[in-house]
């Protein structure tokens, strides 16, 4: 009989990600449970390390690149991803950020009406201006797509759908 052991992400959980750059760090900062459920969102940081630093503490005070839904528990149960620390989130962090989404159009691939959403509830804004455009993308990201992006230096603002 196979035993499986149940793993245990904790908010403030700090996570490394390998790349073809080298090292990087995201922090899980908030679980989105309500429904549609789009689970552990986490706060990619800028910098690429060839090594795994001894303190994290200044890692987890630095840039976030962006955020992001991802499938953390399952990513560190393939252990695709590492849980190296666990430090408290900086306080602009802290709260659930609000998110923009929309959809493609057909014919350009850009999406020209945007949407709001805060975790619960959602609400139209149509265009959407060059700080909006900093907002983090209302998706959920695999581990090879998170990687993609991190290597390629993605940013919402630089995103093609933009």
């Amino acid at each position: 009989m196979a035993v499986t052991t149940k793993i245990k992400i904790k908010i403030g959980d700090i996570i490394e990600i390998p790349t073809q750059k080298g090292l990087v760090y995201a922090q899980y900062t908030h679980e989105h449970s309500e429904s549609p459920h789009f689970g552990s969102l986490i706060r990619v940081f800028s910098d690429f390390y060839d090594e795994r630093p001894e303190d994290f503490n200044e890692v987890a005070k630095s840039q976030t690149k962006f955020g992001t839904f991802f499938p953390l528990e399952i990513s560190v149960k393939l252990k695709l991803v590492t849980i190296v620390a666990n430090k408290p989130i900086i306080s602009k962090s802290q709260r659930f950020p609000i998110f923009r989404a929309g959809l493609r159009a057909p014919k350009t691939g850009r999406v020209e009406v945007w949407w709001f959403w805060d975790g619960e509830k959602e609400w139209k804004v149509g265009e959407i201006t060059e700080d909006q455009r900093k907002l983090p993308i209302r998706q959920i990201v695999n581990y090879a797509e998170l990687v993609k992006m991190i290597e390629s230096g993605w940013t919402p603002e630089t995103d093609s759908s933009s």
